[in-house]
């Protein structure tokens, strides 16, 4: 049993000494690894015995204190770690706090071995043997960046306080939770904390429209940025700001934004200085349009600037879509070329410059002053320009008047020479056609005279057409004015020649619904004839001949050009394939008695007489030539309302009568000749060489009177002033006028007065007797 007891106690013993050994060795281990977690610690860890010397220091706590290993530690007093002022803190302040609670954690200054200061965090924990546990936490790096941020914070704060935009932060809702004095300042504020306690939503009660707060919310939950959205603003004054606002939405992870944040610029005085300039530019601008010359600035490269109505209704476009573009692109490159060349050369030169530009069609008188920047440097160039096409116009059309008023001073009075020459020739004819119808009238038709006679009559003939020539170049040949259709006359008297020349081919292109027009048939025929002879003499080896009839209207520009009235015209235009014409001869082409062929070969009235008659019908007539090229006239004669008169034929036949006529004229010859006339038709005939004498017979004898024959030209009373006389005896008395000029001037003048009749002297017998019976009947 004691063995028993023995053994058991011997194994009891020896399970206590194998469980106290393995306690010991799990104790160990524990002890191991908690040794091997303090050394790894980045935190310095020491314990002090109860004399503050170190017992047990980490490599972190000497390495955080400068040393090589923590040997050099180990038995050292703490109080060499800390300098004396940190010493005093610790003696004073730190231990019996430490003492008092076990335990104290804060800040402190440590010093390195090389005895440099730093900045450290450590916690101080008393142990049951008065001992003390010691960690310590380099925090050189933490102070330094909270040092950083304090200043970042400072330099905030002290651009947010003194910035001179308006800072701030709001909800989403629009109230501020943050603002700087500069904002506060722009909402009339006295400061950031007054706007803050603002509770009303901003929306409603800063925006002046409340529709830019919805545009500004919008735009942030679309965009969430906002850059220089210019806004209006109420004040605390109830006064309108305009503000510049660049913002952003600040979002939380789900997108949902919890702040706005930005800045906002007050531009109330640029808004109100742009306003100013707005309406100083309008100012200018409505100057400029006022001014009814081209005004513009460009820069360097053509670019316009400015300008005003003037410029740009000239170009066909308006001030805005100007403005920009460079101005060279609105001209023909010939035009732009020539303006840019003396542009260019103010900026070259820094001078002024003028010129006058008609390349475009317009006259310009043109003003180019250079435009410096600050640095004296040419940067544009201002122009002026003074349209002086109008002005040139003028001076062209007084010109072409004073020529015309030479031309016709001259046409007038050679026409009057003519036209006298013409009367006075008419009146010798009358005698010798009288004399010989009257010699007719006894002699039989078998007799040898019968055919001298009737020589005399043609010869008469022929001299009578000479001095219609004469008459028609003083503007004095429209006999008998008729509506007529000049494709009828063109025809006449193109198969006419045609038919005698043979070498001449003639084309005819007629208008079709030509519009009538007022002539004397006989004296266009003469006209075209004229213009056929002409044409025939410059093609000598043969030709042809081009006529053309067709309708146009001439306008203000046009009918002057041509020394018309505007309206409705027939042209008529004949070209030949002749020698044509040199530019001196073309400019005396209608002058009377000038002619290009050899003496004896031609008057040198054809031409002018066909003027005259054209300018008597109230047309015109130009030329067109160019040596070895032909010649074009080209006729413009006024249309009229009038229907067509057909062309009656003269029966040839004489008619006689018993009726009493008054005979009046100053020519002793014609009075004579012209009673035998008409007695010898069986007529019963006063005669009366004065207007006075003719008076004086109708009122002796008015009763017995049936017709007056009255001649115009009359010394002492005229024919006009006889006829107004006549009438007042007799309103309706029968009166024929016959003058040696033409029914033009006075004579038409005269016939308005109520005459019935006219006779152009020189006159046959059958014209006579026809005149006579178709006024009595």
């Amino acid at each position: 049993m004691q063995a028993l007891v023995r053994a058991v106690f011997f194994i009891a013993v020896a399970g206590i000494v194998t469980f106290l050994s393995t306690r010991r060795r799990q104790a160990e281990e524990r002890l191991r690894q908690e040794t091997d977690a303090i050394e790894a610690s980045m935190d310095g860890i020491a314990i002090l015995n109860e004399y503050q010397e170190y017992v047990y220091v980490n490599e972190a706590h000497a390495d955080i204190h400068g040393y090589n290993t923590s040997g050099e530690l180990t038995g050292v007093s703490w109080r060499v770690l800390y300098d004396e002022d940190e010493l005093q803190r610790f003696d004073h302040s730190i231990m019996p706090e430490l003492i008092q609670k076990g335990r104290w954690q804060g800040e402190a200054r440590g010093k390195r071995k090389d005895g440099s200061i730093f900045p450290q965090e450590i916690s101080l924990t008393v142990l049951d043997n008065r001992g003390l546990i010691c960690v310590v936490r380099d925090i050189t790096e933490h102070k330094a960046a909270e040092e950083a941020l304090k200043e970042s914070e400072a330099r905030y704060r002290s651009f947010f306080e003194n910035a001179v935009e308006g800072v701030f932060q709001t909800t989403p809702e629009g109230k501020f939770v943050s603002v700087n004095p500069a904002l506060a300042k722009l909402f009339g504020y006295n400061s950031p904390q007054e706007l803050m306690e603002q509770t009303t939503d901003i929306g409603t009660q800063l925006y002046a429209d409340p529709e830019q707060r919805e545009t500004f919310k919008n735009t942030f939950e679309t965009k969430g940025i906002i850059k220089g959205f210019e806004v209006q603003f109420i004040n605390k004054d109830g006064n309108t700001v305009w503000a510049s606002l660049n913002a952003r939405a600040v979002r939380n992870d789900d997108g949902t934004i919890i702040r706005y944040e930005g800045t906002s610029e007050d531009i109330t005085s640029h808004k109100h200085a742009q306003e100013e300039l707005k309406q100083r530019e309008k100012t200018l601008q409505a100057f400029f349009d006022a001014v009814h010359d081209s005004m513009m600035l460009i820069d360097t490269e053509g670019t316009v600037l400015l300008s005003n109505k003037t410029v740009a209704q000239r170009l066909g476009t308006t001030v805005q879509e100007l403005t920009g573009t460079c101005l060279y692109d609105h001209f023909p490159p010939d035009v732009a070329r020539y303006r840019k060349e003396h542009y260019d050369k103010v900026i070259v030169t820094g001078e002024s410059v003028n010129f006058e530009d008609t390349r475009s069609g317009r006259s310009f008188e043109q003003h180019c002053s250079p435009v410096f920047d600050k640095e004296g440097k040419v940067s544009g160039v201002a122009v002026f320009a003074h349209e002086t096409t109008g002005r040139k116009r003028a001076e062209q059309e007084r010109q072409i008047l004073q020529e015309r008023l030479q031309q016709a001073n001259k046409m007038e009075a050679i026409g009057t020479l003519a036209g006298g020459i013409a009367h006075d020739f008419n009146n010798l004819l009358m005698g010798i056609q009288g004399y010989a119808s009257l010699s007719l009238m006894d002699t039989d038709p078998s007799h040898p005279n019968y055919q001298r006679l009737k020589r005399i009559e043609a010869q008469v003939q022929s001299g009578a057409d000479l001095t219609k020539q004469l008459l028609g170049f003083a503007r004095g040949g429209r006999y008998e004015i008729k509506p007529t259709d000049m494709n009828d006359i063109i025809q006449k008297t193109a198969s006419m020649f045609g038919r005698t020349k043979k070498e001449i081919a003639i084309h005819q292109k007629f208008g079709k619904d030509l519009f009538v027009v007022e002539v004397d048939r006989g004296q266009m025929e003469r006209v075209f004839m004229n213009l056929y002879v002409n044409a025939w003499q410059a093609m000598p080896g043969g030709g042809e001949i081009y006529l053309e009839t067709e309708n146009v209207f001439l306008d203000d520009e046009q009918a002057f050009s041509y020394d018309l009235k505007s309206g409705n015209y027939v042209k008529v235009s004949m070209t030949d394939n002749g020698t044509g014409m040199d530019e001196k001869t073309r400019e005396r082409i209608f002058d009377p008695f000038f002619t290009t062929k050899d003496m004896g070969r031609g008057a040198g009235l054809g031409l002018a007489t066909v003027y005259g008659i054209i300018k008597g019908h109230n047309g015109m007539i130009n030329v067109y030539s160019e040596p070895g090229h032909g010649t074009t006239f080209s006729i413009y004669l006024p249309a009229s309302e009038k229907e067509v008169v057909k062309e009656k034929t003269a029966a040839g036949t004489i008619a006689r009568g018993t009726e009493t006529i008054l005979l009046v004229d100053d020519e002793q010859m014609i009075l004579e000749v012209s009673r035998e006339l008409l007695e010898s038709i069986g007529y019963r005939v006063y005669t009366a060489g004065r207007g006075q004498e003719a008076i004086a017979v109708y009122m002796e004898k008015g009763n017995e009177i049936d017709l007056v024959l009255l001649d115009m030209i009359m010394p002492g009373m005229s024919g006009g002033e006889t006829l107004d006389r006549l009438r007042e005896i007799n309103p309706d008395i029968k009166v024929i006028l016959s003058s040696g000029y033409s029914i033009n001037g006075e004579a038409r003048k005269i016939m308005g007065k109520g005459c019935n009749g006219f006779l152009q002297k020189p006159f046959q017998l059958e014209q006579l007797s026809s005149m006579v019976r178709e006024v009595l009947d």
